[in-house]
């Protein structure tokens, strides 16, 4: 649990233009039954721009909303997924570098599709640790581009999307309020990304192209579905009770859901259905035109709940993150005041 009080004094993001999936079905490149069973409808697509780029424009998006200077921040964390545009190099710096441009520590955070909110529970630590703290900036972004990912194949039931996302959070008032962050891992479940192959001396050491349900198959046999799926179920439960009950809530409390931007089968069975969550109290609606962006998932919808306009003082998120490892965390966050950005 953290103490102190943290806000959030504004979201950014930025996406490249949407890619029709009936599009990809058309040329052959996602699988019919695949396109069925996910139910998305479009996803963001960059043509050329690296996840380090589209995620220091969303910073200044998010610095600039905030109206916060490289005073206000003492610390940067940039989390992602896949490969960040060089082989040895330090993308939460170039972040740095082009949005804010202090000299505050940058980190780069991994932890794959929970990285966001990672870092967002670091964030909070690190600030509290330190009287003289009050800012910090997150941010993630990724490209999933050939020839080492497949973005319609590489994860069969997610569509894996290109963008960048960022959040201010300060221990001054912002537009909302972090009322909690909780954080669970199961690593005996890391295996599941890895599968039966040894370990690789370079990056895609063993097949041209990242294949995750091949490790899942291999993990899986070895496991069993059974036991891992109970495992799962049991990390996602408690996250969620222990995010509400930090928060003083329940589940009925919850006004908005952040939830991961999965394909309509995988979020039905491990969100909708498990938890009892009405689609229109969520971000599918949107989610579906945009894709999984990595670790950017909560803050992007965030991001577009405040911009909509939708949100009201009073409303309560809970934002939602799952990543391979296996790690969970949750946020609930409670919206003081209208954003001053938001659509009208």
């Amino acid at each position: 649990m953290n103490t102190g009080e943290l806000y959030i004094q504004a979201t950014g993001t930025w996406l490249p233009p949407a890619e029709r999936i009936a599009d990809a079905v058309a040329d052959g490149r996602c699988d019919p039954a695949v396109a069925r069973a996910i139910r998305m409808e479009s996803v963001t697509v960059s043509a050329g721009d690296a996840g380090p780029q589209m995620a220091a424009r969303a910073a200044r998006t998010a610095l600039g909303r905030a109206g916060a200077g490289p005073a206000d921040i003492d610390l940067v964390l940039h989390a992602s997924f896949y490969h960040q545009g060089f082989d040895i190099w330090a993308p939460a710096s170039y972040v740095q570098h082009h949005s804010v441009g202090n000299h505050c520590p940058a980190i780069e955070v991994g932890q794959v599709s929970n990285g966001g909110m990672a870092a967002l529970d670091l964030a909070w630590a690190y600030l509290t640790a330190g009287p003289g703290r009050s800012g910090a900036l997150l941010t993630t972004g990724d490209r999933f581009c050939p020839p080492g990912f497949d973005r319609w194949r590489s994860d069969p039931g997610t569509v894996y999307a290109d963008g960048g996302t960022a959040l201010v959070v300060s221990r001054h008032p912002g537009f909302a309020r972090v009322r909690s962050v909780a954080s669970v891992s199961t690593p005996d479940l890391e295996g599941m990304h890895r599968g039966d192959d040894p370990f690789a001396a370079a990056p895609l050491g063993h097949r041209p192209v990242v294949d995750l349900e091949a490790h899942k198959r291999d993990f899986l046999a070895r496991y069993g579905t059974s036991p891992a799926v109970a495992r799962v179920s049991a990390g996602q439960e408690t996250v969620v009770k222990q995010a509400l009950a930090e928060a003083g809530l329940g589940l009925g409390d919850i006004d908005r859901f952040v939830l991961p931007h999965l394909g309509h089968r995988r979020l039905h069975v491990a969100y909708l259905a498990r938890f009892g969550i009405d689609p229109d109290r969520t971000t599918w609606s949107w989610s579906r035109t945009v894709g999984h962006l990595g670790a950017g998932d909560p803050f992007a919808g965030l991001d577009h709940l405040a911009t909509e306009g939708t949100l009201r003082p009073g409303d309560t998120c809970l934002l939602f993150g799952v990543g391979a490892g296996f790690s969970w965390s949750c946020a609930v966050v409670e919206i003081r005041t209208p954003p001053p950005w938001r659509n009208r």
